[in-house]
């Protein structure tokens, strides 16, 4: 089996300039694990996958009212971690996305395949024809091909 064979065709993709919101919802409304980055003319700019929502997360132990004794004391209206907050979900596609894209052709077997998730820690991989995506594999394709579901 080749690549043809086991990727998905409808490739959901998003641009640059998609927040990072909406990005978090189109992974939970469409059930995928991340999605290629395209520019204006769809080509190829880089990936995007949950792995990049997840790195991109920092604890925030910056309080908003603070304890002493049995006082509460609140801290100023607009605190520190507010402004975090704020700059983390003002976050774009383009700004967390990886620009080092590995990608396959429709010839690459599924053994190449395999090789390249295990070895380069990639999960999801753009198929290209001529310049554009013709598709994407993910584990989970692999794992269909491999139980013999395809």
């Amino acid at each position: 089996m080749k690549a043809k064979d086991i990727m998905t065709r409808d490739v959901i993709t998003v641009k640059p300039d998609t927040s990072v919101n909406e990005f978090g919802k189109l992974l939970m409304e469409k059930h995928i694990s991340g999605a290629p980055v395209v520019d204006e003319s769809g080509r190829l700019y880089g990936i995007v996958t949950e792995s990049d929502l997840i790195n991109r997360e920092r604890p925030l132990h910056i309080p908003t009212v603070v304890r002493i004794f049995d006082a509460i004391i609140p801290l100023e209206r607009y605190s520190q971690m507010e402004k975090e907050i704020e700059m983390m979900t003002s976050m774009y596609v383009g700004q967390i996305c990886s620009r080092e894209v590995i990608t396959i052709d429709e010839e690459t077997t599924i053994q190449e395949i395999a090789e390249i998730m295990i070895v380069q820690k990639k999960h999801l991989i753009p198929v290209m024809k001529d310049g554009v995506i013709a598709g994407i594999v993910a584990k989970k394709d692999i794992i269909k091909a491999t139980s013999g579901q395809y």
